[in-house]
């Protein structure tokens, strides 16, 4: 392929992934707004404000979070239509049964194998790419959010969601690979980097994402 028709794949790749992502956010969407208020009144209780800034990127961290479960945590293919169209005409059933002689079969714990062969084709090269990308937010989040944000905070919470991922992927049929922990622990800390960036070049903007004490701004 062309660089051209490669990355009009790769993007075609992005969308698919997206709408897959959309049926858990607009769940996580409807539950925010459910239980926002009762956090915002504990908030209150201890004297600290949640400003608009900081509500709509938690609620954008929330949402996230949740597609990238819809993605991560239940087999691969759920949330497309064509899948729930045939559970609904009783053509396959909605959780597909594990062979769990494949499933030990494709488990992979050789660190940097998948890597290498990244470089051998498009769509690996993609799944490598994505493994970082996905994971990129979370550790930019979560710098963003939390108080003395710190890289190890980012990458290591980023590494733990990532192996808990891979732990649920034996038992849905999904493949394990530890390459896939190595690509989302990138992700995340390189996302606190990406934090640290936007916090360097906007420092005054950046002040209006953490929560205040009721009359200190």
């Amino acid at each position: 392929m062309s660089l051209s028709e490669t990355l009009w794949w790769y993007l075609g790749n992005i969308l698919e992934y997206a709408m897959q992502m959309l049926p858990c956010m607009l769940g996580a969407l409807a539950v925010f707004l459910l239980v926002r208020p009762g956090q915002l009144r504990r908030l209150e209780g201890r004297g600290l404000v949640s400003g608009p800034w900081r509500e709509g990127a938690l609620l954008l961290f929330v949402m996230f979070g949740a597609g990238l479960a819809a993605l991560t945590v239940f087999p691969a293919g759920f949330w497309r239509v064509r899948h729930w169209s045939a559970f609904l005409r009783g053509e396959r059933p909605l959780f597909p049964p594990v062979d769990w002689h494949i499933q030990l079969q494709t488990l992979q714990l050789t660190p940097l194998q998948e890597i290498y062969r990244a470089f051998r084709g498009p769509w690996v090269m993609f799944l490598m790419l994505a493994n970082i990308g996905i994971f990129l937010p979370v550790g930019f989040f979560i710098a963003l959010l939390w108080r003395r944000p710190r890289w190890w905070k980012s990458a290591g919470l980023g590494c733990l969601c990532s192996c808990a991922i891979e732990f649920v992927q034996i038992f849905i049929g999904r493949s394990t690979d530890v390459d896939d922990v190595i690509l989302n622990t990138a992700g995340a800390f390189l996302g606190y980097w990406l934090f640290r960036l936007l916090r360097a070049l906007f420092p005054r903007c950046f002040a209006k994402f953490q929560c205040h004490e009721r009359g200190a701004i």
